[in-house]
C-alpha cells in the first residue's frame, strides 16, 4: 500500500536512502507505546558526511539548511525501516535540531527550518511539529547539523 508520505516523497523527487547504521552503542529507532523516537541523524549521503564545520565560522546558513534537510530525509529513512513503511505514522510530534555554532551565532532556527520545511513537504499537516533548535560547540565527526525526531504511531 502506498501511503500519502510515500506519494509526497515521490512527488518531490526524494528517494529514501538505506538507513545509516548506528555509530556507537545505541539503536536508530526506539518504539514504545504510541511513539517512535528516532535517534539523531547526521547529513550523510552515499558519499559520506556532506557538511562539517560551525555556523558563524565559515559555514553558510543556506548550506546548513540543505544539510538539515538531508538529516530529515535520514530520519524518515530510519523510521520507514523500523516500521516497515509509513502506514502506522500518525504525525510528527517533535523535532530537535542541533547546530554546531561559533560563539555569537544565533540563527539556529533558520538552519533547522531546512528539516522542518522538509517534514511538512513530505508529510503535509501531519508533519507540523513542536521544535527546538539548539546551538552546540561540536557534533559527532565534525558535522554541522544533527536532527532527531519523535513520531506518534498507531
Amino acid at each position: 500500500m502506498t501511503t500519502s508520505i510515500d506519494s509526497r516523497l515521490e512527488e518531490i523527487g526524494v528517494t529514501l536512502p538505506r538507513p545509516n547504521p548506528p555509530a556507537a552503542n545505541y539503536v536508530p529507532v526506539v518504539i514504545t507505546g504510541s511513539y517512535a523516537y528516532v535517534s539523531g541523524q547526521l547529513p550523510i549521503d552515499a558519499s559520506g558526511l556532506t557538511l562539517t564545520g560551525r555556523l558563524g565560522d565559515g559555514v553558510a546558513v543556506e548550506a546548513a539548511q540543505d544539510a538539515a534537510r538531508l538529516c530529515a530525509i535520514n530520519v524518515l529513512a530510519q523510521l520507514n525501516a523500523a516500521l516497515g513503511g509509513f502506514d502506522r505514522v500518525v504525525r510528527l510530534v517533535k523535532v530537535v535540531g542541533f547546530v554546531a555554532s561559533a560563539p555569537g551565532f544565533g540563527d539556529q532556527p533558520k538552519v533547522v527550518n531546512g528539516a522542518s520545511d522538509f517534514f511538512v513537504e513530505a508529510m503535509g499537516d501531519a508533519g507540523r511539529h513542536a521544535r527546538s533548535a539548539v546551538g552546540v560547540a561540536a557534533l559527532p565527526f565534525g558535522a554541522a547539523v544533527e536532527v532527531e525526531a519523535i513520531f506518534e504511531i498507531a
